[in-house]
């Protein structure tokens, strides 16, 4: 709410003050914190060296500095989310990410190109092998540092309710074809724990959630994926680098959950196949002589 005040406030959001807090109230979660935070954000964008000054007169306040985003090496990169996919899923999942990295780097160098493909896949991999799926959920819900977030964002006792599209809650809408959320307990916070646990099971013929729409759809990209990345590096050169880029990184806009995911994917699918002929068209590198 704070960015969207800001924007607002800059002119590029094209609604009316009451139309956006009229939004703010049929919303009807948290609505006075909602506006302030609205409030704040056009305050900063008239006046930031104010909003600062006020923020750092709260007691215990702290100014957060934001720093220009640094170019990330390519080492750095898979090693840091290798250590997240093994965290996600175990080492064997891992490697499987760092291989095929690897593969792509070492391909590019001998054809002298850099390592942009190679950073593409290192970054769009790693979103095919790490959807947020049920059990994901459950492991971050689990994690001891969402406590302490709870913890330090609200005080006194609380109690926390969900609210699922999942199944076995949520349902469809026969009119739509849309998932409608269901309402859940905080009961749930002890069936995520258990999930945590037994995210082992994710994929095999005993997660429950395997054959859902969204599963299969994942699976699927997964595979393309990793056959796509094989037939760029199969005919790799000056001639097609970039079109192996593009396609390596079309991952990127397949986003949202549930029907939204669908139809990003099937917009990805489109631009994949125009970027399968580009690749095709490019004439075959010609073998080194001996």
């Amino acid at each position: 709410m704070f960015m969207l005040g800001a924007a607002w406030q800059s002119g590029q959001v094209p609604l009316s003050l009451a139309s956006i807090d009229r939004a703010i109230e049929l919303n009807g979660v948290a609505v006075e914190m909602n506006r302030q935070a609205f409030l704040w954000g056009r305050r900063a964008a008239h006046d930031p060296v104010a909003v600062e000054r006020s923020a750092q007169q709260i007691a215990g306040a702290q100014v957060i500095g934001f720093a220009a985003r640094r170019e990330q090496p390519l080492a750095e990169t898979v090693a840091r989310r290798v250590e997240f996919l093994t965290r996600y899923r175990n080492a064997a999942h891992a490697r499987r990410y760092a291989k095929l990295v690897e593969q792509v780097r070492d391909a590019e160098a001998r054809a002298g190109l850099g390592d942009t493909l190679a950073k593409a896949v290192a970054q769009q991999y790693f979103r095919l092998l790490s959807p947020k799926d049920e059990w994901e959920v459950a492991r971050l819900y689990a994690s001891p540092e969402f406590r302490r977030q709870l913890e330090q964002t609200f005080e006194g006792e609380f109690t926390l309710r969900f609210h699922v599209g999942a199944w076995p809650f949520g349902r469809v809408d026969p009119k739509t074809g849309k998932a409608i959320k269901r309402e859940v307990g905080p009961w749930l916070m002890s069936a995520m724990r258990a999930m945590a646990q037994l995210r082992w099971l994710r994929g095999s013929l005993l997660d429950p959630f395997r054959n859902s729409d969204e599963r299969r759809l994942e699976r699927r990209l997964l595979a393309q994926y990793e056959s796509d990345v094989a037939q760029c590096l199969a005919r790799l050169d000056a001639t097609n680098h970039a079109a192996a880029v593009e396609l390596a990184s079309l991952p990127e806009r397949i986003r949202g959950f549930g029907h939204v995911k669908a139809e990003s994917a099937a917009l990805a699918d489109r631009e994949r196949a125009q970027l399968l002929v580009q690749l095709a068209a490019a004439p075959s590198p010609r073998p080194k002589a001996a």
